[in-house]
Order: structure tokens, then sequence, then C-alpha cells
């Protein structure tokens, strides 16, 4: 590809990289490049389109409120969108889950639902230290970043990780169950250990390899925090909204978090976070944790739009039946390799093929976008093949997609497997 803008872009971009194409549209499950070639897409914009691509329903809804006139930018003054997105969510979402959150909106990335997260629970319990875990990903703002596990976007000059400490995330010590680490360190005076204002967690690990944490595991760590009144905070940056099979990923295990992290496929692919914060820990000032973009009312019209989908009673049994195929796939695929130390893991529609090797990840990637395909890889060496497909996929698509998938794994493995 020619890529016009190169010489004037930085060179911090990545995906541009990974998926060297001009993209012209795109719609539901599938894009075209400006050649007109089509790809299938199992990236979903690293979890910001869960419901794929323009749903004809977000594509009316935005084209009519902006016919209207509709108000674009508003701080964080009330708006008619607002108010919809936010009954919706409580009607939708949190009401028949016996769920009680106010709703802070936050600048419009994920990282800023974080810093504003630990923020709160350091104001909140007057202490400044933070749990994280192994190979956790929470964004790249300073705070975020502190609590980010993969070295390869720490330098010492972006500053100290001062008042954060990692421990292992479930299964990092294979069979051993790590709550127990965290569980002595709290009781133990000599630890080294402060007592935390809040531990941090994603309950499946995305960016982190796709590592799903136990319902037992994260049970654990939920009554140590409430024990030691330590502020639990669920990062449901990318794999809430359905993607586990649930709308919250913490639904499975039955934990009720303090804050959780939102963004992402929160507004259909336009920038909108929030955090939600259990009632009496919301003792924010006003205007003391502010941003002009706080709150973005297209993304409110999109978000609202898309919650519809949690009013079929189907939708969740269908994401369980799309993982499923998926899983059907890979498990017939890794059949074919059986002397390679090739892995599956995941739920509902998020799965990840251990292939060992970045190197290796790198050019099925690679294959794979030569056929039609787009997936990235996660993990600590990006060792890991990520299949994120729209929980909207249609099952004909889904299956083209993964049998391009095991074509291009056929083609890197089949003359070099690694043992």
């Amino acid at each position: 590809m020619n890529d016009p803008i190169e010489s004037k872009e930085s060179n911090v971009r990545s995906y541009a990289r990974l998926f060297p194409a001009i993209f012209e549209k795109a719609r539901g499950s599938l894009l075209w490049d400006a050649q007109g070639k089509e790809y299938i897409d199992f990236f979903c914009g690293a979890g910001s389109l869960n419901y794929g691509h323009n749903p004809p329903s977000v594509i009316h809804a935005l084209t009519e409120y902006l016919r209207q006139d509709g108000i674009v930018h508003s701080l964080d003054m009330v708006t008619a969108a607002k108010v919809e997105f936010v009954q919706k969510f409580n009607e939708i979402i949190l009401a028949p889950r016996g769920l009680d959150y106010r709703l802070q909106f936050t600048g419009p990335t994920g990282t800023n639902a974080v810093e504003a997260a630990i923020k709160l629970a350091r104001k909140q319990t007057g202490r400044s230290h933070i749990v994280a875990f192994t190979r956790a990903y929470h964004g790249h703002t300073l705070g975020a970043l502190a609590l980010t596990a993969n070295q390869y976007y720490h330098s010492d000059i972006f500053g100290s990780h001062n008042n954060v400490t990692h421990l292992p995330y479930d299964g990092y010590l294979g069979d051993f169950d790590t709550s127990l680490i965290l569980e002595k360190m709290l009781n133990d005076p000599s630890s080294g250990l402060p007592l935390p204002a809040a531990v941090i967690l994603e309950t499946l690990q995305s960016e982190g390899g796709i590592n799903l944490a136990s319902s037992s595991w994260l049970q654990r760590v939920a009554e140590l925090c409430k024990s030691h009144d330590i502020r639990l905070i669920i990062d449901d940056i990318q794999i809430g909204n359905g993607r586990t099979g649930k709308f919250f990923s913490f639904e499975h295990a039955g934990v009720i978090p303090d804050l959780v992290c939102l963004s992402k496929s929160i507004g259909c692919g336009l920038p909108l976070s929030l955090v939600l914060i259990r009632p009496d820990l919301d003792i924010w000032k006003s205007g003391e944790h502010t941003g002009t973009f706080r709150g973005n009312n297209l993304a409110f019209v999109a978000g609202a739009a898309v919650l519809e989908h949690w009013l079929d009673p189907t939708f969740e049994q269908s994401i369980i039946e799309r993982g499923n195929i998926i899983q059907a796939h890979m498990n017939k695929l890794l059949s074919r390799y059986p002397d390679c130390a090739i892995e599956l893991r995941g739920c509902g529609m998020v799965w990840g093929l251990d292939v060992v090797r970045g190197t290796v990840a790198r050019q099925i990637i690679d294959k794979a976008f030569e056929e039609g395909l787009i997936l990235e890889a996660s993990g600590s060496d990006d060792n890991v093949l990520k299949m994120m497909p729209a929980l909207t996929i249609d099952t004909e698509t889904l299956h083209e997609g993964l049998q391009r998938l095991e074509s291009a794994v056929d083609a890197v493995l089949g003359s070099s497997a690694p043992a």
C-alpha cells in the first residue's frame, strides 16, 4: 500500500502498520478498502464495536438527531440526549440486575475512566496505594500507566510507579491460588504492602493474553476487599458490553464492584467513558474532576440505540452460541497440531489462540489479512491471536472468518510448526 500520510503522521501509529490498507467504508462485520477489497472484522476496534460497524439503528438515530439540530458539545450540562442515555442505561442495564450506581462521565477514553476511579478511591479512603495485577492493562495516562503491567509501555522518564503494587493474577503461578498471596500480604503488617485504597482488575485480561479469572478467585478477592475496607474497581472497558456473554463481565462471578470503568462499546464506537460509582462513595465536590469532553452527545445517542439489544431476551444466548462456534472451530484446528504447544483460552465472544511466539502470531495475522480477515495479537510477546468478532455477526460470516483464520494458521504452521 502506498500510504499518502505516512510522512506526516507520527511514528507512534501502530494499527496502520499492522493493517496496511486505506479503509473506505464499513457495515456490520465487514470493511472495504479503497480498492474494494472486503475484509471480515475480528478486531472490532479493539473492543469498541461490539455491535458492529454502523448499525442501522445508530445511523438512523444519529442522522435524525443532527437533522433536528441536536446539541453536539455541552460539557456536563443536561441535554435531552444525556437524559435518554442515563434513563435507558438504568432501566435496561442496571435495574434488571439489581445494581445501584451513580454515573460519572469522564474524558472520552477508557484511561480517563481509570484515572477518575483510582482518584476517587484515594479521596474516599484517604489512602494512596493501589493493587493491580500481572499482565494488567489499564491505559497510558500516567496514573493508569502505573497500573499497566507490560514494560513495553514504561520508561523511568515517564514518571514513577510509586503507590502501586502488582500481584500475581489468577493462573499466573499455575494452579496455585494467588488470592492467598493478597490475603497474606494484607494480614501481615510486615509484608511491605500498605493498606491500599483500591484493588483494580479485569475479570478477563484481554490485552494481557486472554487470561480468564475463575469465579472463585474473583469472589475471594472481592471478599478480601470488603473485609479490609478496600474499594474493588473492575475495569470492564474492553470486555464489558456483552463481550463475555453478560453485559458486565463480573456478573458471571456474582460479585458487585464498588466502581466500574466502562468505555469503548458503550458509545458504539464513538468516544464515551464513564465510571459507575456506589452511591455512598460519590463524595466528589462539584467540578473537582473535570474535562472539556466529559460526555459526548453523539455517543449518548448511539449508545442509547444499541442498548435496545439488551431488551431482547435471546441476545445473551446468541452471544454464547456464537462463542461456541468459535470454540468448536478452534478446537478442530488444534487437533491438527497435537505436537505444538498451542492453547485456546476465552469465553463468550472473546477468544485467544496462544501460538507461543510473537513472530509466529504476526505471520498468521499478516497471512489472514491477505485473505481478508482482520485480527490482532495480545499477550506478553504478542503471542496470542485475539478473536473478537461483533456480538451481532451473522453465523455465515462468522464461519467464513474462522475458515480464513484456519487457512492462515495452516499456511504458517503447516510448514514450520514450533515444537
